[in-house]
């Protein structure tokens, strides 16, 4: 299982990379491991002004849908394009290609109160 050291991490399983004001987000690989295959991402968020913990979209694997979370508060400024027509991309690279909404922070200092790589694998017993 990988869990990048340069990336913050929820308690709901998303990640956090942080580039300035904007933050990159998706669900980790522990996460997508647990839902098993993924056959639909839907986020109908992009413009929105969301805060910390609401719900931005929802991921459908084959035996359950689960909520995703903002980990920040911020403008959604866009939706990985690729996860429509691929959201298995979210199982095969969930850092990398299967990245999910790119934010614009409103409040960049939410990040402090992220989980470092160490807190996170502590939460899921790794």
């Amino acid at each position: 299982m990988n869990f990048p050291e340069n990336l913050k991490y929820t308690k709901d399983h998303e990640w956090v990379r942080v580039e300035g004001n904007i933050a990159i987000i998706g669900i980790t690989d522990f996460a997508q491991g647990e839902l098993g295959d993924i056959v639909y991402v839907e986020i109908e968020t992009q413009g929105e002004d969301l805060k910390h913990e609401e719900v931005f979209g929802t991921v459908e694997a084959v035996k359950t849908v689960s909520d995703l979370f903002m980990p920040v508060s911020g403008k959604v400024l866009e939706v990985n394009p690729k996860l429509v027509s691929n959201p298995e991309g979210v199982n095969k690279d969930p850092y990398g290609n299967g990245w999910m909404i790119r934010v614009e922070m409103s409040n960049p200092s939410e990040v402090k109160n992220l989980m470092t790589v160490a807190d996170y694998k502590a939460l899921i017993g790794h």
